[in-house]
């Protein structure tokens, strides 16, 4: 029973690591950015594949379990590459406006710098599923 739990924050957090392996590569980075929205691998990614795969590996394919996680799935990883991402170009955009906007002090005083970067490419949504999809076979075969 223990393996759906395990087998998600197995993927989950090698996910981290990994993410934060990678980021610290090229700037030095503080403990949270070890919880950042985006970058390689996807966190989010690895961790609902990981749960709908020990789902498939220990029930079946018909199992009610696996049709809800499955969609659970889709939803998160769907967010994570398309939703975030467009969220990451609007901040993007409303950061550029705010700097134009400079001389008010209004504006300046208002309006925080908002993240740009918090979705992540199709490849890092990949990677995340693979860690997901291995850290669920390796607790299966355990």
């Amino acid at each position: 029973m223990y393996e759906y739990l395990l087998a998600p924050l197995l993927a989950w957090g090698f996910a981290l690591i990994l993410k934060f392996i990678l980021k610290n590569r090229y700037k030095n980075l503080k403990f949270r950015d070890f919880f950042a929205y985006s970058s390689m691998p996807s966190g989010h990614t690895a961790l609902v594949v990981a749960l709908s795969a020990i789902i498939f590996l220990k029930d079946g394919i018909g199992s009610p379990l696996f049709a809800v996680s499955a969609v659970f799935a889709s939803v998160v990883v769907t967010d994570a590459v398309g939703l975030r991402t467009y969220l990451g170009q609007h901040g993007k955009t409303l950061n550029v406006l705010v700097k134009d906007l400079k001389e008010d002090q209004f504006i300046k005083d208002s309006y925080p710098e908002l993240l740009e970067q918090i979705g992540h490419t199709q490849m890092e949504a990949l990677v995340g599923g693979l860690i997901g999809l291995a850290a669920s076979l390796i607790i299966w075969l355990m």
